[in-house]
């Protein structure tokens, strides 16, 4: 590719306004304040048309040598850079900005005659055209181009993801292994790409996004660019190895109502919460299993069961008799009031869930009753899984009652919140015990009521490990993720992926783990 930009000064297209004809920047800036107000409705119309213009045939461009791939980003908003309207957006390809137009008074073209540049690519349908000749180019040599704007894949390309390994060469010369790509942290949303880095390792939702045929039926404008992130994040030849979650930090902002939004830190569990319901409602889902990809992925079902007192009268109550103030009765007796009996109401019901909550145990107290700061305490995740077997009971004080819980169905994808904050009434406290749980081989099958050999699955292996650090506002997140295709565990903090040892995923804080059921 090359880079270098050719000026050529062979007057090859008659125009009034040549980029070298100083006398003209006047008329330039005049026509530039026209733009703003004027419509581009007009070239719109003309956009749509899947053919062609007529009168200017498809040729090859004496441009395409300044075409800049190392400016080029497809992951922000398709909107212009000056006016900010966002119908019938053009990348220009030479400095990588966004325009509107591109007939006559257009943007676009004013950029063409004012920039000298003359390579640009309608983002909507990804075709090519040369302006201000206005004529469309057609050149294979764009498709690596096309590809990183729209990513496609086929079912055989889907199949092999986790099973072959592939590297790519990014345009600076370094390479990473598809399926581990930075995610550029756009103030404070770190939260937000540790959650995207665990979903894009769940296979099934990963397959299923792949092929925007699958969705596009429910024009959900969330899924859609969840989709084309996901696309972008697995496509084996880009140009760089992260990418920017700009457009679907936009849209989860604007549909959490800006309960997420930019700028603003939040909470993984909360987030990962809001937006697989959110994408289960969009892809018009019920309760039923099949109903939809993320119920498909996610959904268990638990039954619980709750036990409260109930006092009951009993029938013959004997009312007291006012107490004898008589100093000398020292011995009259008092027949007791009898004690209502005590009933227990047993009730139960199976719910569906998406994300299982498990409460870590209270951190040791040592003799002088002060918690050890320089001892880091371990518990094995199976602990703090015992509230599932269905025996265990947990006293709900906001009613009063006990529960039990017990899965009836463990999900494909088990998304496990290990509950490290409590509140209290002045700040949140993080309890920093490190949870050892298994990478492989996690049996769920003692949380179930599975009859024994009932010839289901109950093993489930890790897919990711999201961590919290730091305090309060003060915190940040790193995600840990198996590239299954290359068997290795890779720690992501924002841009930076690296790989690791897998005792190291083991010993970390864990947070929200992703495990995957073994078929």
């Amino acid at each position: 590719h090359h880079h270098h930009h050719h000026h050529h000064h062979h007057h090859h297209h008659h125009h009034p306004y040549h980029p070298y004809h100083h006398h003209n920047h006047v008329v330039l800036m005049k026509r530039a304040s026209e733009v703003l107000i004027e419509d581009a409705s007009s070239e719109e119309k003309h956009d749509k048309s899947s053919a062609p213009p007529t009168k200017k045939l498809a040729r090859t461009c004496p441009w395409l040598g300044t075409v800049d791939r190392s400016v080029l980003d497809f992951d922000f908003e398709k909107i212009c850079s000056v006016s900010l309207k966002d119908n019938n957006i053009y990348a220009c390809l030479v400095c990588g900005k966004y325009f509107q137009g591109r007939g006559r008074s257009s943007i676009a073209y004013l950029h063409s005659v004012s920039a000298d540049h003359h390579v640009f690519l309608n983002l909507r349908t990804k075709r090519v055209y040369c302006l201000p000749d206005d004529y469309e180019v057609v050149d294979s040599s764009l498709n690596d181009i096309k590809g990183v704007l729209d990513p496609t894949y086929t079912v055989e390309e889907v199949k092999k993801l986790d099973t072959v390994a592939v590297t790519t060469q990014t345009l600076d010369g370094n390479s990473y292994g598809v399926g581990v790509m930075g995610i550029n942290n756009v103030k404070n949303n770190d939260y937000i790409s540790v959650v995207v880095q665990a979903l894009a390792h769940v296979p099934l939702l990963r397959d299923y996004l792949l092929i925007p045929s699958n969705y596009e039926k429910y024009d959900s404008e969330l899924l859609t660019r969840f989709g084309t992130l996901i696309r972008r994040y697995w496509y084996s030849k880009a140009f760089k190895s992260h990418i920017s979650p700009h457009e679907l930090l936009q849209e989860i902002s604007e549909r959490s109502g800006k309960k997420f939004m930019i700028g603003k830190t939040g909470k993984p569990l909360e987030l990962i919460t809001w937006f697989i319901n959110t994408l289960h409602r969009d892809m018009k889902g019920s309760r039923k299993l099949k109903s939809s990809i993320i119920n498909e992925c996610f959904q268990g079902r638990i039954l619980i069961t709750t036990e409260v007192e109930i006092k009951v009268e009993s029938k013959d109550i004997v009312a007291a008799p006012v107490l004898n103030t008589d100093p000398l009765a020292q011995n009259v007796s008092v027949p007791k009031a009898a004690k209502p009996e005590k009933k227990i109401k047993v009730t139960t019901k199976e719910v569906p869930f998406l994300v299982l909550s498990a409460d870590m145990p209270p951190p040791p107290l040592f003799p002088d009753g002060k918690k050890k700061t320089n001892i880091i305490p371990q518990e094995p995740l199976f602990t703090l899984l015992e509230k599932f077997n269905g025996v265990s009971r947990q006293f709900v004080a906001r009613t009063n009652e006990w529960r039990k819980f017990q899965i009836t169905r463990l999900p494909r994808y088990l998304i496990l919140h290990i509950n490290r904050f409590t509140n209290n009434l002045w700040f949140e406290e993080k309890n920093p015990t490190i949870v050892n749980f298994p990478l492989k081989s996690l049996d769920m099958a003692p949380y179930t009521n599975y009859p024994e050999n009932s010839g289901r699955p109950t093993t489930y292996n890790l897919l990711a490990n999201i961590r919290h650090f730091g305090k309060g506002d003060d915190c940040y997140y790193k995600v840990h993720v198996l590239n299954k295709s290359e068997d290795n565990w890779y720690d992501i903090q924002d841009l930076i992926a690296e790989q690791i040892m897998p005792p190291e995923v083991v010993l970390s804080e864990a947070f929200v783990l992703v495990y995957e059921l073994q078929l």
